[in-house]
């Protein structure tokens, strides 16, 4: 007897399966009604054997292993699913921080261009006040 749980996601209740894929054993009827398929529509949920036709067990046990199957890919898909909303979620994140970025690196070049200028007009200013120190002090009457 195999019996396995899994959650598709986190905001989906757990799916249990369990079923017999022993080719020593005969299903037994309680075994049968163990095997449950909830993420599988009505119309797909596999159908208790006829015990007595070995035929209709092995279809059963290959439906059940399909559904089995169905059900692991289904889980993927959902894994992947969440893992591509993530990525997503990142994508979208890294574009705003590289918008950011060259809005800072514009803003940067502005202040620096900015700076520039007013040390500029600051060295100017220091070397016309020094002239004007130096006139005044080579002038007659002054201190």
């Amino acid at each position: 007897m195999i019996t396995t749980t899994r959650r598709v996601s986190p905001d989906k209740p757990e799916v249990r399966i369990a079923f017999s894929l022993d080719g020593h054993k005969e299903l037994k009827d309680d075994e049968a009604l163990l095997t449950s398929f909830p993420d599988l529509e009505q119309q797909l949920q596999p159908l208790p054997p006829c015990q007595s036709v070995k035929e209709s067990v092995q279809v059963y046990r290959d439906h059940c292993k399909m559904a089995t199957e169905f059900h692991q890919v289904k889980t993927e898909i959902a894994l992947l699913e969440d893992r591509r909303k993530e990525l997503i979620a990142e994508l979208v994140e890294d574009e705003k921080a590289s918008m950011d970025f060259a809005r800072l690196e514009e803003e940067f070049r502005v202040l620096t261009e900015e700076n520039q200028s007013l040390v500029s007009v600051h060295s100017e200013r220091f070397q016309e006040l020094e002239t004007l120190r130096v006139l005044s002090q080579k002038r007659p009457g002054s201190s």
